[in-house]
């Protein structure tokens, strides 16, 4: 998506590259205070489409890594961020490489994933 437009890859943090099969994988929780992961054990085993990236930007707050030796297609290696944060232009970003299995909406943890990572992006009320 937008390979072309620089401000998007800043803007998200990464570009897609590829993604094998769906299948289960260990996802490695490393910021268990954010809103977003607050709620997860230290290690999450989740079944998802699990996203390789390129151009992944430098200085992002990563919440979750991506464990490649947990299942068959990755090719980041040991840095596979699968979630994080940062600033951006004036705002707050959050990103989720999850979500895109139907199955994943009812599961309560990716639930409280989704909804705590769209909170810490809304203003703070004065």
């Amino acid at each position: 998506t937008e390979f072309d437009w620089p401000w998007y890859n800043g803007l998200v943090g990464a570009y897609f590259a590829s993604h094998p099969a769906v299948q289960k994988a260990k996802i490695d929780v490393l910021d268990r205070k954010h809103a977003a992961t607050k709620h997860l054990d230290p290690i999450w085993w989740h079944k998802d489409e699990w996203y390789n990236f390129k151009d992944v930007k430098d200085g992002l707050h990563v919440l979750m890594n991506l464990d490649e030796k947990s299942y068959q297609g990755g090719k980041m290696g040991d840095q596979h961020p699968i979630s994080w944060t940062q600033s951006y232009d004036g705002g707050k970003v959050f990103y989720t490489g999850l979500g895109h299995t139907d199955e994943s909406y009812d599961e309560p943890e990716f639930q409280k994933h989704l909804i705590g990572g769209i909170l810490s992006v809304l203003p703070k009320k004065k």
